[in-house]
This record gives C-alpha cells, sequence and structure tokens, in this order.
C-alpha cells in the first residue's frame, strides 16, 4: 500500500510524463538549459530545445515545423503566429525583457559609455542580422541614434542569430560585437571581456515573448513548461543572467 499524505499530485508520475519540443531564441540559450533541467526535475516532463533566430523560427513554423512552444526573442513574431493561427489565442505572455550590449573578449577594450565606437572605428562589429533577429535590429537602431549607421555599415559583420554573432567576437574574428547581455553575464556578473550596457532609449525594448504553438495544443508538457516559465524557479534564473521581468 502507497501512502501519500497528500503530497502525490505535486510529483509527475513516470508514465505520465511526456516531452515538449521548444524554439528557443538564441540569447536565451544558457538560461533556457537551465530552467529546462529544473523543469524536467521538478515535473519529470523533458523539454526538447532547439536554438536559433527568431525570424528563422517563424519561417520553420509556417512550414509545418514540430514545434510545440516558442520562446521569442520579440513579442512581435508570437502576436504575429496567434494572429495568423499558428499559435493558441491567449497563451503568449513576456517571460524575459532583454539588454543589448556591446561587447569584446579583450577586457580593456570597452568603456562603461560606448565611447570605444567614436574613439577609432573597428575593422570589424558583429552583431545579428537584423532581418532575422531582434536583438540586430536594436543593434542598428543604436548605431542610428548614435550617428554611426553610414560610417560603420561596411564593417558590420552579420550572424544569422545572436549566438553566431557572440561566436564571431568570442572568437576573435571581430574585436567587439552587440550580443544579449545574458550570453556575457551569469548570476550577477561578466564572465569575461569588457561590455557596455545600450542604454534602453537607444532601440525599442527587447520584449521576449513565449507562446503554446498549435501544435503543443493538449501535450500536458507544453502547458506545464508555459505554467513553470511564470514560477518563482524560472524567474529567479532569468533575473541571474541580466534580464528584466
Amino acid at each position: 500500500m502507497v501512502v501519500c499524505l497528500g503530497v502525490c499530485g505535486l510529483v509527475a508520475l513516470p508514465g505520465r510524463a511526456a516531452e515538449v519540443s521548444v524554439a528557443v531564441a538564441a540569447n536565451f540559450t544558457a538560461p533556457m538549459q537551465r530552467i529546462a533541467a529544473l523543469f524536467e526535475a521538478d515535473t519529470g516532463h523533458k523539454a526538447v530545445l532547439a536554438f536559433g533566430s527568431t525570424g528563422r523560427f517563424y519561417a520553420q513554423v509556417r512550414n509545418g515545423a514540430p514545434f510545440d512552444v516558442m520562446l521569442a526573442a520579440d513579442d512581435e513574431t508570437p502576436a504575429r503566429l496567434e494572429r495568423e493561427g499558428q499559435a493558441v489565442p491567449g497563451t503568449r505572455f513576456t517571460y524575459a525583457i532583454g539588454q543589448l550590449v556591446l561587447w569584446s573578449r579583450d577586457p580593456a577594450l570597452v568603456d562603461e559609455r560606448g565611447e570605444v565606437l567614436k574613439r577609432a572605428l573597428p575593422e570589424r562589429l558583429a552583431l545579428a542580422d537584423p532581418k532575422l533577429a531582434p536583438y540586430g535590429q536594436a543593434a542598428i537602431q543604436t548605431l542610428t541614434q548614435l550617428g554611426l549607421i553610414d560610417a560603420l555599415r561596411p564593417r558590420l559583420v552579420m550572424g544569422e542569430s545572436i549566438g553566431q554573432a557572440h561566436q564571431f567576437v568570442a572568437t576573435g574574428n571581430a574585436p567587439l560585437g552587440f550580443v544579449a547581455l545574458s550570453q556575457v553575464w551569469a548570476d550577477g556578473r561578466l564572465t569575461q571581456g569588457s561590455a557596455w550596457r545600450v542604454p534602453a532609449q537607444l532601440h525599442d525594448p527587447l520584449r521576449q515573448d513565449a507562446v503554446l504553438l498549435r501544435k503543443g495544443q493538449g501535450n500536458p508538457a507544453a502547458t506545464a513548461l508555459l505554467e513553470y516559465l511564470r514560477g518563482d524557479k524560472a524567474r529567479a534564473v532569468v533575473r541571474a543572467f541580466g534580464y528584466a521581468l
């Protein structure tokens, strides 16, 4: 005989565990990996993660890609999918507000006000493709506001996603670039190099929304994950990587 003492319902039973396929914006790679591990430990459900640009995921969902949930890098893409019947109405919410930074792996290169961009034009400046990635759009808006876009346009090196833009800088293929704070920040500190946090007034807000996709409707792991993202454990991880809520 099994004695539950009123807590059996809090633990996911192995026979009822399910998988959820999640399209995750590249800037949220590290926090989502941590959240997925916590989610599986707490619920028994497994989150199968794919990382990439929001624009590319949008096209894939439109073409029938088997994702249950999307964690976008903006709020417009999930809203558009909802309007187009690809996402479940009423499930969309903001899970994080991102922070754009100018970053170099050189700890002495980037000053705290971003004056490095005005002192001497870099040979190469990495950013995500603004046609595919909201962080790339924010970088272009920032350069435009600073009056530097025309001078720097020939020097821009664009990655398909913010993950690839970060890789360009991390490998030394570009001396600096615009990346997500979460890629270079963890547990309250900069993990490497030097960075300038771009003031919010220089670009549109990086409000990142999650949504249940049509394929995920009826999948208990999908609805459980969206609920978990609203909980204290997930929100603590989001904050630890420099996001606002």
